[in-house]
């Protein structure tokens, strides 16, 4: 089995150009880690055809593969528009209920929740920002605006209002269809679109329970200003800056990114930046160098994960992408300076668990040791040294196959299958025997294991060991 070749996680999105049992074999053997599912885009037996071949190709590879069912969330859309429809800039344009085909001075915008919040002043954009609009007047069913920005009109385009928080569930009547269909398929964490408060947050785990984890789609301004309080009830955080780039001034992004990356890894919650890392490879064998850097810049910020969107969903070159950006991710912590880089001060959540984690990372770099171990039924273990960033690998231990599939997509983390051992001394034997029949350690090598006693309790990570590797007892 051996380690993985970096730490940095790659997500890579399934589509048509890149669902065949070939190609996603040839993903996972360049350097896929997960695989997301957006609900967005196909059917639901598309998504139970590739979920069906992603967990034959891992078991047929020995890896845990990581399973992301993205919901679409609530999309804000305008009606049908009349052909060759220009806008102009400073033209007055209306939107608003009136079920009748749009032109050159109005359209149908069937969304009651947008003309109950909106206020004149606000911004109103289409298109993913291509046409602009400030409103002018707002009366029970007519919003009036001034086009700031124009150009042509068409149907079903989507709408943002940046400057409005919606009385909106981030849960459609769709999304809960597929969120009860991706969790009969067994899926490892589902992401959440447009969250805007905490309380979208609850409603979702109030379903899902302990079935997933759940991931919070960072898109909206609304939730920067929230995002501590969405980063502490979530499992994970997704950058999502695509969305996020239209409703925020694109000089902002960047900054915003650094923020949520920064906070994620103080209190060890996992975060993906998503959305345009190597966007020109949609149609190029190769990234241009701007993407190459933005990748890696992400990397030296110590993220988890970073995402594939288009590239491999829909573009030419699926595989290609996977193996470009690992070849960036491998290249990239290998540079000097880079664990340097990673090294939080005054790091949050210092609670006992999280006092055993950064001792344990401490002691292992200390005496050269070969790994760090967690036994870990919840993965929690696990979850507070990838935090650490140590600098050698992490193995997780556990009886639970969805642990490992769920951890699978956090930094640094290897997983190895164990029986549920009774004792904690059966245990280390255990670790003993399969960090060398996994080749991740050598006989004589020094591990130094992190557990809980009483054993096999959750939440009780309390102990450290130092354990040399050995063939027999």
């Amino acid at each position: 089995m051996g380690l993985s070749a970096s730490a940095t996680r790659i997500l890579a999105t399934l589509g048509p150009a890149s669902s065949s049992e070939d190609k996603i074999r040839d993903m996972i053997a360049a350097g896929a880690n997960a695989f997301r599912l957006n609900f967005s885009h196909g059917v639901q037996a598309d998504h139970a055809e590739r979920v069906r071949l992603i967990r034959s190709l891992a078991e047929e590879c020995g890896q845990p593969i990581t399973i992301l069912a993205d919901l679409q969330g609530p999309k804000l859309r305008i009606g049908k528009v009349e052909e060759n429809v220009i806008l102009k800039k400073g033209d007055t344009f209306v939107f608003d209920l009136k079920d009748e085909i749009g032109n050159n001075s109005r359209v149908l915008l069937p969304h009651q929740e947008i003309f109950d919040a909106i206020l004149p002043g606000h911004r109103m954009l289409v298109n993913d920002g291509k046409l602009q609009f400030t409103v002018t007047g707002v009366d029970k069913n007519i919003i009036e605006t001034r086009v700031d920005v124009g150009g042509a009109l068409t149907d079903r385009k989507g709408v943002n209002v940046p400057d409005v928080s919606l009385d909106i569930s981030p849960l459609t009547a769709k999304d809960l269809s597929d969120l009860d269909f991706a969790l009969s398929l067994g899926v490892d964490w589902v992401a959440l679109s447009f969250v805007q408060r905490v309380s979208d947050l609850i409603d979702a785990r109030s379903i899902i329970k302990d079935r997933a984890s759940i991931m919070v789609k960072v898109e909206k301004p609304q939730a920067l200003k929230i995002i501590e309080d969405l980063i502490s009830a979530s499992d994970g955080i997704m950058i999502a800056r695509g969305d996020l780039g239209v409703e925020l001034p694109p000089e902002q992004v960047p900054g915003a990114q650094k923020d949520i990356t920064r906070i994620c890894r103080k209190v060890g919650k996992p975060v993906v930046v998503a959305t345009q890392m190597l966007e020109s490879m949609i149609d190029n064998p190769m990234p241009t160098r701007a993407e190459a850097s933005d990748v890696a810049t992400a990397v030296m910020d110590g993220v988890d994960c970073v995402m594939l969107s288009a590239e491999t969903a829909s573009g030419a070159y699926p595989v290609e992408s996977v193996t470009i950006m690992h070849r960036i991710l491998v290249e990239t912590e290998h540079r000097r300076g880079y664990f340097e880089n990673l090294e939080m001060s005054g790091a949050d959540g210092h609670t006992t668990y999280h006092a055993v984690a950064e001792s344990a990372t401490s002691l292992a770099q200390h005496i050269n040791a070969a790994a760090v171990v967690a036994f870990s039924a919840s993965g929690a273990t696990a979850v507070r040294l990838s935090r650490e960033r140590p600098r050698l690998p992490i193995v997780m231990m556990t009886p639970r196959q969805d642990v490992r599939q769920r951890m699978n997509i956090l930094w640094g983390i290897n997983s190895i299958l164990t029986e549920d051992y009774s004792s904690f001394d059966d245990a280390l034997e255990g670790i003993s025997r399969l960090m060398l029949e996994n080749q991740m350690g050598m006989p004589g090598d020094q591990v130094i294991v992190v557990a809980g006693t009483p054993f096999g309790v959750v939440g009780t990570t309390n102990t450290i060991r130092v354990l040399s590797l050995h063939t027999g007892r």
